[in-house]
């Protein structure tokens, strides 16, 4: 299949004509054995099977499935490559470099039973043990949980909006909203009632599903601002009371008996791929958040196609099993976990909801997943609780781990392709490496995926010296997740990997080094803002190339490196253009003490930097706590400090610490290509970047407008002292 690196790529645009193809026969279903279902759905009956004979099962999907499953004919092609209505419909890239025609999700997960049927589709741990749903029975849930939204009312182009964290009743709600005709809409678990406001009234949801009371108390403060909301459903926790249109999950489930299968049938059929099947809003640095539009057919395209550029392997080869703890409401995570877990038949196992508090890795353990994706921050955090338990092992243990480390990193990075390993590296795999991946739970992991935001050179490193090569995908909630992949057979240190095979990319206004801003097009690229024009033309241009922001180089092999945001490059009042995420990451690699840095410069006449410590984590709330990690106390000994607190630091602005990290800054001042990128002030914050704080957003990407305004008055005196 062809792919392209560069501009100079064409495939000319076509409509989109489908030949019908092939009906799913209802044989192949017919025989399938599977062992339990469920009735309801809930807490109590997602342990609590029955046991159905073969026979029930068969005629349970025999008359609950279309009679004709075939790819969906695009009954009026559009023109148009986008659209800001909820109910509009695009004409889709359809060229030679994406050959797959279209199909809507439903036969995406209808073509998975016949393969997929009896295996296990959904983990998750009830009164601490794990329990199983298969592919046939998730189907047949996500078809009852589809009834019941209708029966509650909902309206075709309307959505269901769901917050609450990571569960089987959310990939049930999920799909069983796309069956109906509905939307989904993820708002993260962390909103705001006003940011919930926001949402579901922009997306008109006409039922919000939540996990908590928690959550269903910040709905009922908001209700009545929401003119199109019918119905709330609560699935984890049962109300204290009766609430007027709240049900429970298996009250919902009996609402859903009243609408018939010929009923949902009719409205499976009419389901387009060019229509809007997922909204998944963006957490933008200035306004309100923006409602990306996928259609069904971005969701089955990269389902398939970005997952296969990753070398997710189909079922039938090797099941994948995967464990999902990051928000669904990003694209990131649903793509990894719900539809592409559909569409190759992946086991996906469900973390508990305090994960990222440090329950993850023993998920990981019990689960031994195949593949795993976290964000950066998540990766850092596993490095550094790693660093900790090493600088309080013994003197041999932490030799050990650090010749075993230093040898395997040397043969990673001189012979990166090559199977051929010396003795010397196979012998610190066996002794050492493998035991520390086992403890993390990555005994079977054979790819590890990161995204969503950049990750520093000295974490990247780390891990290739426990032989865990973290494979870059690169992409934007407008490019339904990836669109660049690494992977086993793709990959290049620091780099995002190649252009997914059948998607193109073009660098607009490059530079003399080849940087310019990232373009992309294909089956990945979105419909549009969902009731925004301006902004949606804004993104994408009249020949339908999207513009990302990003800025980035490509190799002569078609290897892309990011570089950074056109609108956080820094323009100095000298007029100089400064990439501020280089400069970053030089601090924090020079200074090990330093966990956030955040270079200043705009408009300014020099350069100047905020830094924070690296300290540990609240378990009860992930805030930053005011007591230093280990490796910063180890910095701060070493330095000739005794400090062990931040507030000790910069309360008393320590001495030693000061100077160390000034003297670290002129190491990366002496490296600078010239003397605009110095960095002349710099100052310690009294509390790490959080995302209580408002610093980092859902990602852990840092939020610079954020920051800029809350430390203004810290920002500003670096400058008034200047001018004196």
């Amino acid at each position: 299949m062809p792919q392209s690196s560069g501009a100079g790529h064409s495939c000319t645009l076509k409509d989109p004509s489908m030949p019908d193809s092939g009906e799913v026969t209802q044989e192949s279903l017919q025989g399938m054995s599977v062992r339990t279902t469920q009735d309801n759905l809930g807490t109590s009956s997602l342990t609590d099977r029955q046991t159905l004979s073969r026979e029930s099962l068969s005629h349970d999907l025999e008359f609950s499935t279309p009679k004709k499953t075939k790819h969906a004919q695009l009954d009026c092609p559009e023109e148009a490559l986008w659209t800001t209505q909820a109910d509009g419909h695009v004409r889709l890239r359809l060229d030679p470099c994406c050959p797959q025609l279209p199909y809507t999700v439903h036969r995406m997960f209808y073509e998975a039973l016949d393969k997929y049927g009896d295996l296990s589709a959904l983990g998750f741990k009830r009164q601490g043990k794990w329990e199983h749903v298969s592919y046939s029975q998730y189907y047949l849930i996500a078809r009852k949980v589809a009834k019941g939204f209708l029966k509650l009312g909902l309206e075709r182009a309307h959505s269901v909006a769901i917050l609450g964290f990571n569960s089987p009743e959310w990939f049930f709600s999920a799909v069983g909203t796309v069956f109906a005709g509905g939307i989904v809409t993820g708002i993260y678990t962390t909103s705001s009632p006003e940011a919930c406001q926001y949402i579901a009234r922009d997306c008109r949801a006409n039922i919000i599903v939540v996990d908590t009371q928690k959550q269903l108390e910040k709905i009922q403060k908001i209700w009545k601002n929401l003119p199109h909301l019918k119905a709330v459903v609560i699935y984890g926790e049962s109300p204290p009371k009766k609430i007027t249109n709240v049900y429970t999950m298996e009250e919902f489930m009996e609402l859903g008996r009243e609408i018939s299968e010929e009923t949902l049938d009719t409205i499976i059929d009419a389901q387009q791929p060019n229509q809007c099947c997922v909204l998944v809003y963006t957490s933008g640095t200035t306004g309100n958040p923006k409602g990306v539009m996928l259609s069904q057919d971005n969701i089955t395209w990269t389902a398939r196609f970005g997952s296969q550029a990753g070398d997710i392997q189909p079922a039938e080869v090797q099941q994948e099993v995967v464990v999902s703890y990051l928000p669904l409401s990003h694209i990131a995570a649903q793509i990894y976990d719900l539809w592409t877990g559909i569409q190759w038949g992946a086991q996906v196992c469900f973390a508990e909801p305090d994960a990222l508090k440090g329950s993850l890795v023993n998920t990981l353990r019990e689960v031994e997943p195949t593949s795993h994706m976290g964000v950066p921050r998540v990766w850092e955090k596993i490095m550094e609780k790693i660093q900790e338990v090493a600088a309080q092992s013994g003197f041999i243990r932490r030799k050990m781990l650090l010749w075993a480390m230093s040898v395997t990193l040397e043969q990673n990075l001189t012979c990166p392709t090559s199977d051929l390993r010396p003795f010397t590296t196979r012998l610190a795999d066996y002794l050492v490496l493998a035991k520390v991946r086992q403890t993390l739970g990555f005994a079977k992991c054979q790819k590890s995926f990161y995204g969503a935001a950049p990750m520093t050179a000295e974490t990247q490193r780390f891990f290739l010296g426990l032989n865990i090569r973290l494979y870059a995908g690169y992409g934007l909630s407008e490019t339904t997740g990836p669109h660049f992949m690494s992977s086993p057979y793709n990959y290049r240190l620091y780099s995002s990997g190649k252009v997914v095979p059948g998607c193109r990319v073009k660098l607009v206004n490059e530079d003399t080094e080849g940087i310019g801003e990232i373009c992309l097009w294909g089956r990945t690229i979105f419909m549009g803002y969902l009731n925004m024009e301006d902004k949606t033309c804004e993104a994408i241009d009249s020949e339908g190339w999207l513009h990302t922001g990003d800025t980035g180089r490509l190799d002569t092999d078609g290897f892309l490196y990011i570089t950074g945001r056109l609108k956080e490059l820094i323009i100095t009042a000298g007029g100089e253009n400064v990439p501020p995420v280089p400069i970053e990451e030089a601090v924090k690699m020079e200074l090990p003490i330093i966990s956030n840095a955040m270079l200043i410069g705009d408009q300014r006449k020099f350069l100047s930097m905020l830094l924070t410590l690296k300290c540990t984590l609240d378990p009860d709330t992930s805030d930053p706590t005011d007591n230093l990690t280990e490796q910063a106390v180890e910095f701060c000994q070493r330095v000739g400090s005794r400090a062990s607190t931040v507030s000790e630091i910069v309360g008393k602005k320590d001495e030693a610490v000061y100077q160390a990290i000034e003297e670290g800054i002129q190491r990366v001042n002496a490296n600078a290509a010239a003397r605009p990128y110095h960095i002349q002030k710099w100052a310690i914050l009294e509390r790490d970047f959080s995302i209580s704080g408002g610093e980092l957003g859902p990602t852990m990407k840092l939020k610079r407008l954020i920051v800029l305004e809350k430390y203004k008055d810290i920002i500003d005196s670096f400058y008034q002292v200047q001018n004196k």
